[in-house]
């Protein structure tokens, strides 16, 4: 699973990686949380007829058409990539209303041997190795209520962890490459097969990783600091 990450790239950087036409301006964000807004780059149609991408704030926390109450409805702040084509929460996106969500950095944490159940295990930061930002395949829906009133909603598509980071988590973010980004995001692959290939763990050497300290895990701490390695965290 993917509960918190980072957005720490300068706005600028992240339009240009991404490819969007808007010039929204945000600050650093080292720690995102379920339920907060989040930025994802979506399709959509040009006057043209062709498909351009578009910047969209969302609530992090996927909320299919069909629900009625949103109190009476679960989290979803993530989905499995295996599943989600069959699951009726995620059936439709997965049709018209796949994205990406820009980041720098996630968190997952390492459950110790013999730990309680509500252990929270220790953190630790993931991150690329060459330093730059990171494109997660996610979902979108816009969420109608009652009284006419609409949230945009998203989540993280999960796949397998890969060879090394299943030593701290057997889950992780999908993680796209730019070369991948049209196929994702085309609005005409109405059933999603051409791109759910893409959905598998990142390589081996893509990503690097190291333990924090338990900053992280209070979702009011949002400053670099988090983000130190523990053993340089532990000598200041």
């Amino acid at each position: 699973m993917c509960g918190r990450f980072a957005i720490t790239s300068p706005p600028q950087e992240l339009r240009a990686f991404f490819g969007y036409g808007e010039q929204p301006n945000f600050p650093p964000r080292y720690n995102i949380a379920p339920t907060q807004p989040i930025p994802l780059v979506h399709a959509r149609r040009d006057g043209a007829g062709g498909q351009s991408r578009a910047f969209l704030l969302a609530r992090w926390g996927f909320l299919p058409g069909f629900v009625k109450d949103t109190r009476e409805f679960p989290l979803l702040f993530n989905a499995r990539s295996e599943t989600a084509a069959e699951k009726a929460s995620f059936r439709a996106a997965m049709k018209r209303r796949r994205c990406l969500i820009p980041a720098d950095a996630y968190y997952e944490w390492r459950r110790e041997p013999g730990a309680g159940k509500g252990a929270r295990g220790r953190p630790y930061l993931f991150r690329r190795a060459n330093g730059g930002p990171m494109a997660f395949a996610g979902l979108w829906e816009t969420w109608i209520g009652a009284d006419g009133s609409e949230i945009d909603t998203a989540c993280i598509l999960t796949t397998d962890a890969n060879a090394a980071t299943v030593a701290i988590h057997d889950r992780m973010p999908a993680i796209l490459e730019p070369a991948q980004f049209a196929a994702w995001l085309d609005l005409d692959a109405e059933n999603g097969d051409a791109a759910t290939h893409f959905l598998k763990p990142a390589p081996v050497d893509a990503l690097e990783f190291f333990e924090i300290g338990p900053d992280v895990n209070r979702v009011a701490n949002d400053a670099p600091e988090i983000q130190a390695p523990l053993r340089a965290a532990s000598r200041d």
